[in-house]
């Protein structure tokens, strides 16, 4: 296995930490307690009415989580856009744009660089058809994004659970199978805030809601599984079942790229060496494989970034399943009820 120099592995001891209550995460527990009381201070400003969410006159649906690293907001995002066009609404998406370069308020298109608006933003306006625009304060985004395409009737945030100047009707929160871990905090766990918190809908991908979930909250089962095909990078595509005798490097820049290494396992490929990269690494000093016989597969998050110098990788997307009680939850807010 291809362990690269820049490996997160620093994110990967801090994950180990946070499955348990260990001695490491005890000694971690006074930097969370402070950590605690200025993210709490935040919030009570904005309860308390000190400082003003901002609405921007359409309904705004909010998909975050309260753990730090991937729980799978994106492909939740693009799957309640696909069910707001199905039902005949215009849907926009809006997002910070973590891990770009610029700090201005702009429209991701698909033809955006990654550097420049982000590569979930990118990868969004690639895959969704409905415009998406960044900026660091959501309202600007969602402005901006209004402005430019008046018809929009009800606007999707990218995260944001915590972006409390953003005034929101639904709240959408998504674990992935690790739920809350040890239920501590950052840094001694993985919580941004504490959990439980008030939210319209849980999506989880562990078979039961996160410890501490309230019955009274409407909870669903998602789960994630590659596509059947990978895509190049000029857009057609391969099945993976014609690459299951081509050895395979697999390459991920993902807050959990085990779990994608283990589904293309799981449909029989020759995965040969893996390469876990830092979660929205910019590729600037990544280096191909030595072997050229080797085929580069990635996430379909990282392929904009990798087909600027290695057109001929394969990328491979993630569908996702969520029940359908999620959906029809949607339909039954009354901010939704018809178009806007």
């Amino acid at each position: 296995m291809r362990t690269p120099a820049h490996q997160g592995t620093g994110s990967d001891r801090l994950r180990t930490i946070w499955r348990s209550r260990s001695l490491a995460a005890w000694a971690l527990l006074p930097a969370a307690a402070l950590y605690g009381a200025l993210s709490g201070m935040q919030r009570k400003l904005y309860q308390w009415g000190l400082k003003k969410a901002q609405h921007p006159g359409v309904p705004v649906i909010v998909i975050g989580n309260v753990i730090a690293g991937g729980a799978g907001k994106t492909p939740v995002t693009l799957a309640t856009v696909a069910h707001l066009q199905a039902r005949g609404l215009t849907p926009g998406i809006i997002s910070r744009g973590y891990g770009r370069s610029t700090d201005d308020c702009r429209e991701a298109t698909a033809q955006s660089a990654p550097q420049d608006v982000g590569d979930e933003p990118l990868l969004m306006a690639r895959t969704s058809g409905v415009p998406v625009f960044v900026a660091r304060q959501r309202i600007a985004a969602a402005r901006a994004l209004l402005a430019a395409y008046p018809a929009t009737n009800v606007l999707v945030c990218d995260d944001g659970l915590q972006h409390h100047a953003l005034a929101r009707d639904v709240q959408v929160c998504v674990f992935n199978s690790e739920g809350i871990g040890n239920g501590w905090l950052l840094p001694a766990g993985p919580l941004r805030e504490p959990w439980p918190r008030p939210v319209t809908a849980v999506l989880h991908s562990a078979p039961q809601p996160p410890q501490g979930t309230p019955a009274s909250t409407p909870s669903f089962l998602l789960q994630r599984q590659l596509a059947p095909f990978a895509v190049r990078s000029d857009g057609t595509r391969v099945a993976l079942s014609d690459l299951q005798d081509q050895a395979l490097h697999a390459l991920a820049a993902i807050a959990r790229p085990e779990e994608f290494f283990a589904m293309l396992r799981a449909q029989s490929l020759n995965v040969v060496s893996t390469e876990g990269l830092p979660d929205h690494y910019n590729f600037e000093s990544w280096q191909r494989p030595t072997d050229e016989h080797l085929l580069v597969v990635c996430t379909e998050k990282d392929a904009a970034k990798i087909w600027q110098t290695m057109p001929q990788a394969l990328a491979v997307p993630l569908h996702l399943q969520v029940d359908q009680g999620y959906f029809d939850l949607l339909d039954a807010q009354p901010c939704l009820s018809s178009p806007h």
